[in-house]
């Protein structure tokens, strides 16, 4: 049986936070809200605890946690030869969004790293969750609150949806605030390299890292060969239902058309392009002025996509400014890569 606590997210009851850290005291698996989407969390100490996240996910195991902390002491529990510039940034950004990839200590097990001798470090800026971590005393590895390759749970209902019945217990606080996961960077080469954006932009890393690099597989166009991060290897954030995106929008109209003739479609758009497109089911992601409107309804999208009873998604895409890079990123790794930005590249990824 799952216990589900009903918890305030911006004042969180003392006693029920208490409840859920003495499950992840006694090994087991907590999923809570964080600022970016919902997590799975076990005492990031504890290797057979944390197999517990990869085995109700149905998760690859060479595919590694993130571990989650609620004050600097606690960095220096999982992490060593942190750089001072490092040090500097956390202590400026945390709590936050942003995650580092450092040397890990002995104290991490692997099947929280993934064999690897580095691990994944943040301090999230929720509430419930920082509470959590306190309550427990421990660093809580989380990975997202989701059935592997479905998208990243946003709401409770979610969670419930793909972990009730799988985990000791679901923590309901209630929408998350940005909507996509943490921006992940890699600080242990030099120059950083970007594994995976999010909440925190390439813009604002740059103010930091003005030689940071960025790989394809962070733009969302191949897969990464290698996992040091969530989110670089495997199908993510994808909806059942056959996705396209069309990153060209002068050819929408036309690509809505042709598909349309074979398929029964339904449509993600902006609310200024939803205007155009009443005969189709459509789902309206937000503004185009408001990026972070759209960011915070993308896997809700994905998710409510599958309900809508339509052969194929297809998605408009998005300026790659700001959290709208992440937007794509995700966009086009739940497409598995099935990116449209002229009428002939339709005829890859559709049969007609």
């Amino acid at each position: 049986m799952t216990l589900i606590l009903k918890i305030d997210p911006l004042n969180p009851e003392i006693d029920k936070i208490r409840l859920a850290a003495e499950v992840i005291k006694k090994g087991g698996t907590v999923a809570f809200p964080t600022e970016t989407v919902y997590g799975l969390g076990a005492n990031a100490f504890d290797g057979n605890a944390c197999l517990k996240i990869f085995q109700a996910k149905n998760r690859p195991v060479d595919n590694p946690l993130i571990v989650h902390i609620s004050d600097i002491e606690q960095l220096y529990e999982v992490a060593s030869e942190i750089p001072d510039k490092v040090l500097e940034l956390a202590q400026t950004v945390w709590p936050g969004p942003l995650t580092f990839i450092l040397k890990k200590t002995e104290k991490v097990p692997k099947e929280v790293t993934a064999n690897l001798d580095t691990v994944a470090v943040r301090m999230p800026a929720h509430p419930i969750a920082l509470q959590l971590i306190r309550e427990s005393g421990v660093p809580i590895a989380a990975p997202s609150a989701n059935l592997a390759t479905k998208p990243s749970p946003t709401k409770a209902e979610d969670v419930i949806a793909d972990m009730n019945g799988r985990v000791d217990v679901i923590i309901d606080g209630g929408h998350t605030f940005f909507g996509v996961e943490s921006t992940i960077i890699n600080v242990t080469v030099n120059p950083p390299v970007l594994l995976r954006p999010g909440p925190f932009t390439v813009e604002e890393l740059r103010k930091f890292f003005p030689d940071l690099i960025i790989p394809e597989f962070a733009e969302g166009k191949r897969e990464a060969e290698i996992a040091l991060a969530p989110g670089m290897k495997y199908k993510h954030y994808a909806p059942s239902t056959k996705l396209i995106i069309v990153e060209n929008r002068e050819i929408l109209d036309q690509v809505i058309k042709l598909v349309s003739q074979k398929y029964k479609v339904g449509l993600l758009l902006s609310k200024e392009l939803a205007e155009k497109y009443k005969g189709y089911p459509t789902l309206v992601l937000g503004s185009d002025e408001n990026l972070y409107e759209v960011a915070r309804n993308l896997f809700d999208s994905f998710r409510e996509l599958d309900k809508l009873n339509v052969d194929i998604g297809i998605m408009v895409g998005f300026p790659e400014k700001g959290i709208g890079f992440a937007i794509m990123n995700r966009a086009r790794k739940a497409s598995a890569f099935s990116i449209v930005k002229k009428i002939e590249d339709v005829y890859k990824y559709v049969s007609l």
